[in-house]
């Protein structure tokens, strides 16, 4: 079954003229308006213990920055709002903008998937499709209910999954010299 496509062309622009509400995401892909409320919190904290992981390392290797729910503004027709990123210096100071948003790829992006298939889709399908045209490096997919971590990188010119991660696997990257966590850290429950 297909589903229309919504006549409506959306942009930044319009996104800029929508009332501001912390509790609403906007995000638009290839001209479709995507709004999803603020994301439950313990994605919330799956999220953030990624971006912590990240920036420790970054902080100590000094080879980049991370970013939590940063914009990601790729055009007028495509500006999402992915849960945390990371770029090397010398990406982030060519694609980083006066007002802090990125107008570019960093080389590494991850999304906290939220329940619902039509999340699911967005993340898995939409934003691969997005991520991987605009020359991302890495794209990693949480499914902090499953527990695992999907990780596709770039391959031939697209991203392509490379290898799904558990809870007894460590997270590496030959984007990221030196850093490892282990995937049950970032899932791990407090109580």
């Amino acid at each position: 079954m297909s589903v229309a496509k919504s006549p409506v062309h959306w942009t930044t622009k319009d996104i800029e003229a929508l009332p501001e509400n912390e509790w609403v995401r906007y995000e638009i892909i290839d001209g479709e308006l995507f709004v999803t409320r603020s994301p439950h919190c313990k994605h919330q904290q799956v999220a953030g213990r990624i971006f912590a992981a990240l920036d420790a390392w970054s902080i100590a290797q000094g080879f980049g920055e991370a970013f939590i729910m940063p914009g990601l503004i790729f055009s007028d027709s495509d500006n999402v709002s992915p849960d945390v990123v990371w770029g090397s210096t010398e990406r982030i100071a060519q694609i980083q903008d006066e007002a802090g948003h990125l107008q570019g790829a960093p080389e590494l992006v991850v999304e906290v998937l939220s329940p619902g298939k039509a999340n699911e889709e967005r993340d898995r399908s939409a934003k691969l499709k997005l991520y991987s045209i605009q020359g991302v490096l890495e794209y990693w997919i949480v499914d902090r209910t499953a527990q695992r971590i999907e990780i596709y990188r770039r391959e031939q010119a697209q991203l392509t999954l490379i290898t799904t991660l558990l809870a007894q696997d460590t997270i590496t990257s030959p984007l990221l010299p030196g850093f490892a966590v282990g995937v049950a850290r970032l899932f791990a429950a407090r109580g």
